[in-house]
């Protein structure tokens, strides 16, 4: 039976770097296992409310319901201001809603942080392994994946340039699919 992996990518913007790499990771998939990018564009703000009086938007029921169908995560996200994007952070708070309905639980992910910059994105990386504790989602540790100078891996076609980054991201990949393996 196929494991589905979800891949999140942390932008809403149309030529995102962080979505053109969910993309070059979408083509890794290993046999035996399906990658499936899930969109976070059209995610609402989360509200308490939309639970309490039992008025949730179909995009969060979607989802929701999405994300509890996948057997494992890895997030893709670039940094804003030292820490995760608010699309990431909201996709966070709408999947752990409502209370004892996390759909985050147990579920073995990996992170991926990128940036135009040298630092990676570094502060995203770890303020999105932070809130992955809480939410009981075990996070793969090694490699770290940290990809500097993000607008440089690609060509004119918003593909993965053939080198030591693709090769790099691969091993990583390789890496969370023997590590989900041992987790799940």
């Amino acid at each position: 039976m196929s494991k589905t992996i979800g891949i999140l990518a942390g932008s809403l913007r149309k030529e995102s770097f962080s979505k053109k790499l969910a993309n070059a990771v979408l083509n890794m998939a290993p046999e035996g296992f399906k990658f499936k990018v899930i969109s976070l564009a059209d995610l609402p703000i989360y509200n308490q409310d939309f639970d309490d009086n039992h008025e949730v938007p179909q995009a969060i029921i979607a989802f929701r319901e999405e994300m509890a169908s996948v057997d494992g995560i890895i997030f893709i996200t670039p940094e804003y201001n030292r820490s995760v994007p608010a699309v990431l952070k909201n996709a966070l708070d709408v999947g752990s809603r409502p209370y004892g309905k996390s759909v985050w639980d147990a579920k073995p992910a990996a992170v991926f942080s990128n940036s135009p910059g040298n630092l990676s994105a570094f502060g995203a990386n770890h303020h999105l392994r932070q809130s992955l504790v809480f939410l009981n989602v075990p996070t793969m540790q090694q490699p770290e994946v940290y990809l500097p100078k993000v607008n440089e891996l690609f060509n004119e076609n918003g593909i993965l340039k053939e080198g030591s980054t693709k090769e790099f991201l691969k091993k990583a990949v390789d890496a969370y699919i023997t590590w989900f393996k041992k987790n799940s």
